[in-house]
């Protein structure tokens, strides 16, 4: 259809206009800004972190919504998903191998961004109209910075109320419905349209189950439905893995010397495939785009540096571990040779390793992978457009929220990957600038936790 291809070549021509190289330098030279200033400590209290995680330090009355583990399930809800099934494909299928490094780059550096966005998410907590304490780059940005600086935080909302409409995880969620449901059925084969359609309105309807129910549903579904599915995941993605134990050492060969060729790319260029790298990174791990602030701001806690640490593990847990196992997977294969993209390429990896089984796993998988995310980026949703429109607002965003995830699911692949990279690359600028002002009140705030320890 015409509004197709106008609408793709709208979001693809912004996404390439937004993703050039001062966008790179500003996400990979703040994440390393981080982990200068702060010496990398942050990621030597690793254990500790795992500590506060596992509940040591909760206690009820402390201020917030849900605890540490709930907090960094609902992050991970929005984060450990599609970008680590279907979004290593399509770095892959686009930048080559060497893509993938790229991508660990982002997510190394990302836990230093983590750490502070995070920190300052409980630091400088706002309120709602409601008077119901609120975290988030918007609040930081105004509390910390100052009223002048509030365009910045409008900046972050309205980008977030797009960044969170979920284009990307709905598309594929269709995609792969009907490519391993409806065809071997031998439904909907001569009007393709209409199964997305109504696997659109169906997934819809579940959603709408969850996301009204506000961040303590959210936070429960969550806080059970991600270890459940990352241990599960990663089960069988270790089968295949020692299957093939062998051939491991050449898939990170093939990752670090293509890292620094390019010769997967068309024509060669390695800045392509580092932006690629960095943009599915992002996609993958979200450090830097400023969403994660919004679920840690709303942890239980007096004590601004755990919610950092705890939200550091974010990018390790997603990205350093499961889409690297991905990424691994789809190597040993071989699949990543073939014209295909997306979930279609991992599905079809699974399968070529494990069988038929493999591939009842996967679409099992991206079904628990998808609706996680969609219930976590709801929460980011809202809060976007309750700090810009109040809290009433929030109402008619969800049904904003389930219509466009029927939307998604009748649109093109490219669409969806434009569409969330520009909305994504018009977050991060906000989050960054105001990280980075902010950081030297981290710093301060870490040492004075630290010495206490």
């Amino acid at each position: 259809m015409q509004i197709y291809k106008t609408l793709d070549s709208l979001f693809s021509s912004l996404a390439s206009a937004l993703w050039g190289t001062p966008l790179v330098i500003l996400l990979l030279g703040g994440g390393l800004y981080f982990a200068v200033i702060s010496r990398m400590v942050p990621i030597l209290y690793f254990k500790h972190a795992i500590q506060i995680l596992s509940g040591k330090y909760d206690s009820e009355d402390d201020p917030g919504q849900i605890t540490h583990f709930e907090a960094l399930s609902s992050a991970l809800a929005g984060t450990v998903g599609m970008g680590n099934i279907a979004g290593v494909a399509v770095a892959i299928h686009t930048g080559g191998p060497g893509a993938v490094f790229w991508m660990w780059i982002t997510a190394i550096l990302g836990m230093s961004t983590k750490f502070f966005t995070c920190t300052l998410a409980v630091m400088y907590r706002g309120y709602d109209d409601k008077g119901e304490i609120q975290g988030g780059v918007m609040y930081f940005i105004e509390k910390g910075l100052g009223e002048k600086f509030k365009p910045l935080g409008i900046m972050f909302s309205i980008s977030g109320l797009f960044g969170s409409l979920v284009f990307f995880q709905a598309n594929q969620l269709s995609q792969i419905i009907r490519d391993f449901i409806y065809s071997p059925l031998g439904v909907f084969q001569h009007n393709p349209d209409l199964g997305n359609l109504l696997t659109g309105i169906i997934v819809a309807g579940l959603v709408s189950i969850v996301i009204f129910g506000g961040i303590q549903r959210i936070a429960k579904v969550a806080s059970k439905l991600v270890p459940f599915m990352v241990v599960l995941y990663l089960s069988a993605a270790f089968i295949i893995i020692f299957k093939n134990i062998g051939e491991i050492p050449s898939v990170f060969k093939i990752i670090f010397q293509d890292a620094f060729t390019g010769k997967s790319v068309a024509g060669g260029a390695i800045g392509t495939m580092i932006i690629v790298g960095v943009r599915r990174g992002l996609f993958s791990n979200e450090a830097g785009t400023g969403t994660e602030t919004m679920a840690h701001g709303a942890a239980k806690t007096k004590e601004p540096v755990r919610e950092g640490l705890v939200a550091m593990l974010g990018p390790f847990i997603d990205t350093i571990i499961v889409c690297s196992i991905t990424a691994i997977i789809i190597l040993i294969s071989g699949v990543y040779t073939q014209n295909i993209n997306g979930v279609s390429m991992t599905a079809l990896a699974f399968e070529h390793e494990l069988g038929m089984l493999g591939k009842i796993f996967l679409i099992f998988a991206v079904l628990t992978f998808a609706f996680s995310t969609m219930f976590g980026y709801s929460f980011y949703g809202r809060k976007c457009v309750s700090y810009l429109f109040g809290t009433k607002a929030k109402y008619i965003y969800n049904w904003v929220y389930v219509t466009m995830i029927v939307v998604a699911s009748v649109a093109s692949l490219d669409i969806a990957i434009n569409f969330v990279d520009s909305a994504y690359a018009l977050m991060v600028i906000p989050t960054m600038v105001g990280t980075i002002l902010l950081s030297p009140k981290v710093i301060a705030e870490a040492k004075l936790y630290f010495s206490k320890l």
